[in-house]
């Protein structure tokens, strides 16, 4: 078992069986994962028989593992329309079990957008959402807001905005964690990119959030710029954070025992993705 914090990992590809997810993860030199349980764009998820449920956490343990679950792209609890919003939160609801099933720790989720209903209307609508998902659930799995890039009227961009969801009186009693993006926060606005800069964006996650709402971190380099509110993802150190930015960022992880995950390309630039990471982590 990997004893240093933070655990690096990356997004996996569970395609054909999910049980491959957790060996796809060890061959990639991972220490914990995340992945799509279900088709991201659309779709039914495979039924879970218990063999499979079996091979998948056979499968982590074998390797040491932390697994989590990303929902798919299509959800969105702000939607005007009924089959949306409602199928939305279904998904999330099903994902929940699913992870509970497999002994996932966390899944995350972004919010989806007010275009069609305004902030006001679809943050409320948000917070009916997550508090139909979270009604009755018993499980392990825990439920953890995505951080957003913010273009158009995307919901989650800023901290005082989740703060309104999570704090707002039906969602109080639960405990909702934050899932930061790099990319998106610096698309949002957040910078990030020296200790001195990473220290006041967290200062005010701390002040607005609280530091123990950080649960996760997805560790992107960005493409586009400081409030761009561009969603594109960069190898780390080749986008406009840069490694002074995750340097600070893994120090944050490592103080507050935050696991790491990796959405870059992938491509044969991963590798040095995970080999960046791991050597900061170790100094």
């Amino acid at each position: 078992m990997a004893t240093k914090f933070p655990l690096i990992g990356a997004h996996i590809s569970a395609a054909g069986d999910l049980s491959l997810a957790p060996l796809r993860a060890q061959e990639a030199g991972a220490e914990c994962f995340q992945f799509f349980s279900r088709p991201p764009q659309g779709g039914p998820a495979k039924p879970l028989s218990a063999q499979l449920i079996k091979s998948f956490k056979d499968n982590c343990q074998k390797y040491h593992l932390e697994s989590h679950i990303h929902t798919p792209y299509y959800i969105n609890l702000a939607s005007a329309k009924n089959n949306i919003y409602y199928g939305s939160i279904s998904v999330i609801r099903d994902e929940l079990e699913c992870g509970d099933k497999l002994g996932v720790k966390y899944i995350m989720t972004h919010l989806g957008s007010a275009k069609d209903l305004g902030e006001k209307e679809g943050l409320k609508k948000v917070v009916s959402g997550i508090t139909q998902i979270l009604s009755g659930y018993k499980g392990q799995t825990e439920f953890l807001i995505e951080m957003s890039a913010g273009s158009g009227a995307i919901i989650g961009d800023t901290f005082e905005e989740i703060a309104k969801i999570i704090d707002s009186a039906p969602l109080k009693k639960y405990d909702i964690g934050i899932c930061y993006d790099t990319c998106h926060g610096f698309a949002s606005g957040y910078d990030i990119r020296n200790a001195r800069s990473t220290k006041k964006t967290f200062a005010d996650f701390d002040r607005i959030l609280g530091l123990k709402k950080l649960k996760l971190i997805h560790t992107n380099d960005s493409l586009g710029g400081l409030g761009s509110h561009l969603d594109r993802h960069a190898h780390i150190g080749e986008g406009l954070i840069g490694l002074e930015g995750f340097k600070a960022i893994v120090a944050l992880a490592k103080k507050q025992k935050i696991n790491l995950i990796l959405e870059t390309p992938h491509d044969e630039k991963l590798k040095n993705d995970f080999k960046i990471l791991k050597k900061l982590r170790n100094k």
